[in-house]
């Protein structure tokens, strides 16, 4: 068995690129091997900001002899009057057998010619010179680039390459724009802290050698001794740093040999909102904050520097300078700011662009106010919460023209909400600016006030109507807006809140609202009702874990009536698809599915309305030649009462109890001693059992369609 390294050896790539080729790599690798019939024992990938490398073990020296079943020409092309024809002694010379070796065999598209072919394995080294030129240009990301006319594509330029088996060189050449490189076992230590050429021996002395070049290839043992530093650092200061997951992967991907560095700021910038301070130290420098016991922030930062150790102090100050710049920039961007009172933002929206054709900002403002104001009267609010509502509304967009937030951006809605109480507005006003943009991501935060839930909800809704409106729908995975995103917010926020929301009137009065403006285009109502109930579907099934048939049963299958049931209350498909899920664990289902899944199976053979409930409307006893017939009958006028009480308070137990206790009188309908034919010869007789399985189909319908559920 032996040993194959690969390194390529670059600029410095960019952080997002590391993480994502160690992703390809495995998987291409362990791919390309197994379609050449080798399996290694293990496969390892390294990345550092200056290098990508696989290192495979336990390789064979040659790949494996195998025989394999090669097919020819169909049997009546290849042979005629039992003589070959030149079909088949052109396909044996392909193959380079005899034409007695051709067999005949029976396939689904009738007899054709095969033979058995035994294939010599290769040696690994020809193989790998095939598959390694296949692992480097078929790496994937953003921003690539290709230099002079070469064709491969790469996101920074290719510097060395190391191919080895073993302690042997695999000859390979790439050739970048006007260059070529051959392969080696050449590599590059650190750029400062050891600049010479580094001689790889060996494939299997790879992490070793360069270690000792102070290179650490392991991403992952990287990632943990940043980790490891930060915290010692803060435990000597008796203090908290903030981790982030996002950040702390972004770092291991800018060093090749990691040490923390602890640098301070003047704490006269503490007066600054804390968001703004750690804003500019994550997201703008890539330092990590610290916070003291009360979990208030230090004018202290950890930042992670690939230079020399024995220079931290250096490092410490020149860091220091740089966000000391930054931080006085904020902190003249804030009081500039508060100098007015955010209202006064308002006019300056007007000079923002929100899309073509859709107008301004300040535009798009008050659209989402109309749609907060509908919103209002559907929940019923007092005169105090639409006041808080239409406050927020109004000024929910109004930092997007603040210094701090042009030069910030990640700050819109943080400073929004500061400035709201520096101008005096109240938290519930102030609270709602910054929540209206959550949840911003999977996984985030929701919003808490009811004015946050609502102006959030508003914002999307327009966003979504405008867009849908001028025809920029999502394809594929394509969706440049995040218009799936701003959707499940709106049904989540709705779930979250409780909110008796009807959304199917919120997006019809939008959509025509939109034509009115837009007299050129089409109503995007339609496609917008289909869009959410999409995304209806996949919440359903992917955050509340419902089965993809209860999911169906609820939400129905091309069926209009629980489409427009779904959108115009988004809390009770909620409950009931929860409801329908925790029956089917507890067994509950399983005791009434046959019944209700055959009266439902068979009553769409009449044409009983899905809406009739009451059987004396639709029922002739006159008709009845069995008394199971009667007993159903019966049941079912002692089941309209409880149906109703449970449609008018969503209480399905008290429905799900009541088609329990009819369930062996609908058996008996079916298969006791007193059964009956249901499609019987008498038109009459047949419309009337119809009826009576149609009737109990609409009685289950108050929960879901049987008619899709699957036995369990």
């Amino acid at each position: 068995m032996t040993t194959f390294l690969l390194e390529i050896g670059t600029e410095e790539l960019p952080a997002d690129f590391v993480d994502s080729a160690i992703q390809q790599w495995q998987t291409r690798i362990t791919q390309t091997l197994q379609e050449q019939f080798i399996t290694p024992e293990a496969i390892a990938i390294y990345a550092t900001p200056r290098r990508l490398a696989a290192l495979i073990t336990g390789l064979p020296e040659q790949q494996a002899d195998r025989e394999e079943e090669i097919k020819g020409p169909p049997a009546q092309a290849a042979f005629k009057d039992s003589k070959p024809t030149p079909a088949a002694e052109g396909f044996a010379r392909k193959q380079g057998v005899k034409i007695e070796t051709l067999k005949i065999k029976e396939t689904e598209k009738g007899p054709f010619v095969f033979i058995q072919k035994k294939i010599p394995g290769l040696p690994i080294t020809d193989i790998l010179k095939e598959l390694v030129p296949q692992w480097l240009s078929k790496l994937e990301g953003r921003r690539f680039m290709r230099w002079g006319d070469g064709d491969l594509r790469f996101p920074r330029p290719i510097r060395w390459l190391v191919t080895l088996i073993d302690s042997e060189i695999l000859p390979l050449e790439i050739t970048t724009g006007s260059t070529t490189l051959k392969s080696g076992n050449i590599s590059r230590g650190h750029r400062t802290l050891h600049p010479s050429p580094v001689i790889i021996p060996h494939a299997d002395a790879y992490l070793e050698t360069l270690r000792q070049a102070y290179v650490e290839p392991d991403q992952q043992q990287r990632q943990e001794t940043i980790a490891t530093q930060i915290q010692t650092i803060a435990q000597q200061l008796g203090a908290e740093a903030e981790i982030s997951s996002d950040l702390l992967e972004e770092v291991t991907n800018l060093v090749e040999y990691p040490t923390a560095v602890l640098g301070q700021f003047d704490p006269e910038f503490l007066d600054l909102p804390a968001e703004v301070i750690t804003t500019v130290m994550v997201t703008h420098q890539r330092y990590f904050p610290l916070r003291n016991a009360e979990n208030r922030l230090l004018p202290n930062f950890i930042t992670i520097s690939n230079g020399d150790p024995a220079k931290s102090d250096v490092i410490a100050n020149g860091n220091a300078r740089v966000i000391r710049a930054r931080l006085a920039d904020a902190k003249f961007f804030y009081k500039a700011d508060c100098d007015q009172h955010l209202e006064h933002y308002l006019r300056e929206l007007e000079n923002v662009t929100f899309g073509e054709e859709l107008g301004t900002m300040k535009d798009k403002v008050d659209r989402l106010m109309e749609i907060a104001q509908q919103i209002c009267a559907q929940l019923k609010l007092n005169e105090t919460k639409q006041q808080e509502i239409e406050s927020a509304a109004m000024l929910c967009k109004a930092d997007l023209v603040t210094q701090m937030v042009y030069e910030f951006p990640e700050l819109q809605g943080v400073m929004g909400e500061k400035y709201a109480l520096v101008s005096g507005e109240s938290e519930t006003v102030a609270k709602a600016i910054f929540e209206h943009y959550l949840p911003a991501r999977a996984n985030d935060i929701m919003p808490e006030t009811l004015a946050g839930q609502v102006v959030g909800i508003s914002d999307r809704l327009d966003t979504l109507v405008s867009t849908f409106g001028m025809g920029m729908l999502p394809t594929g995975s394509s969706d440049p807006f995040a218009l799936r995103r701003a959707a499940n917010a709106i049904i989540n926020v709705t779930w979250y809140g409780n909110l008796l929301l009807n959304l199917a009137e919120l997006l019809e009065q939008g959509s025509k609202e939109f034509v009115i403006t837009h007299r050129d285009r089409e109503s995007p109502l339609n496609n917008l009702t289909d869009f959410f109930m999409q995304r209806l579907r996949t919440l359903l099934q992917d955050e509340l874990h419902i089965d993809y048939d209860l999911v169906n049963a609820i939400l129905g299958e091309n069926d209009g009536e629980y489409q427009e049931r779904a959108l115009t209350n988004l809390l009770e498909v909620r409950d009931r698809a929860q409801y329908l899920q925790s029956i089917r664990n507890n067994g509950r289902l399983g005791e009434i599915y046959e019944t209700i899944n055959r009266s439902t199976r068979l009553a769409v053979k009449g044409d009983l309305d899905t809406k009739t409930l009451d059987p004396k409307a639709v029922i002739n006893p006159e008709l009845f030649e069995k008394e199971s017939e009667n007993d159903f009958y019966q049941a079912l006028q002692e089941l309209l009462p409880q149906t109703e009480t449970a449609k008018s308070e969503n209480n399905y137990q008290l429905l799900i109890d009541s088609l329990t206790k009819i369930n062996p009188i609908v058996s008996n309908f079916f298969d006791g001693e007193d059964s009956v034919l249901v499609i019987a010869d008498n038109p009459e007789i047949r419309q009337n059992r119809l009826n009576l399985l149609g009737l109990l189909r609409n009685h289950a319908r108050i929960l879901a369609d049987f008619g899709a559920i699957v036995k369990n």
